[in-house]
């Protein structure tokens, strides 16, 4: 399967809007978010990219379908909770491209979409004179119940893309587990790198 990756930005991400929540609310069920998603507040939240000049949405399309989607936004632009976890780390924010989420069906992936999201948004990032590339990973428990027997953490890969683990810098985040019957608030993790 050949991907064609593009940039969307106004109409296009409104036009993509439904089939992109709708992707965000399959992709991020699976572990490790486990996220019981609504379409209302995806809708809402993807509204951001489009309005955002500075923010980029990627796709990946399959002929005319999206199978997959990365956004990325300067991190003071983003949601507070994530630039408040900085606090304390000498990092201007006003120097840091915050790489948010990346989400691909599971029979597109090993194709080298992961490389193509990163790689878009850093050069993003680089074009808005930023320094820093970061994103946030979510953190569960080893003994988790829901975690399949055969899960592989992506340390290697943002190793390997140069991205090094901010050791104490954590958000807090809360979103319903699809085994809980309310939102409850998780840890994720900063990884960064220079541009």
């Amino acid at each position: 399967m050949t991907l064609d990756f593009r940039t969307l930005t106004g109409a296009e991400v409104e036009a993509a809007l439904d089939d992109l929540a709708a992707l965000r609310i399959r992709v991020f069920r699976d572990w490790p978010y486990l996220y019981d998603g609504d379409l209302a507040y995806e809708r809402r939240y993807l509204a951001t990219y489009r309005d955002n000049p500075r923010a980029i949405l990627v796709a990946a399309f399959d002929g005319g379908r999206i199978v997959g989607a990365s956004t990325g936004t300067p991190l003071e632009d983003h949601a507070d909770d994530f630039a408040a976890a900085f606090a304390g780390t000498g990092y201007d924010l006003a120097q840091v491209f915050y790489c948010a989420e990346s989400v691909l069906l599971p029979e597109y992936r090993g194709q080298g979409a992961g490389h193509a999201f990163f790689a878009a948004r850093e050069a993003h990032g680089r074009r808005l004179g930023r320094r820093f590339c970061t994103f946030c990973s979510v953190v569960r428990p080893a003994d988790h119940p829901l975690r399949p027997a055969d899960y592989r953490p992506l340390d290697a890969f943002w190793k390997k893309r140069g991205y090094d683990r901010l050791d104490g810098v954590v958000a807090q985040f809360a979103w319903k587990d699809i085994d809980q019957p309310a939102a409850t608030r998780h840890d994720l993790q900063f990884w960064i790198k220079p541009l």
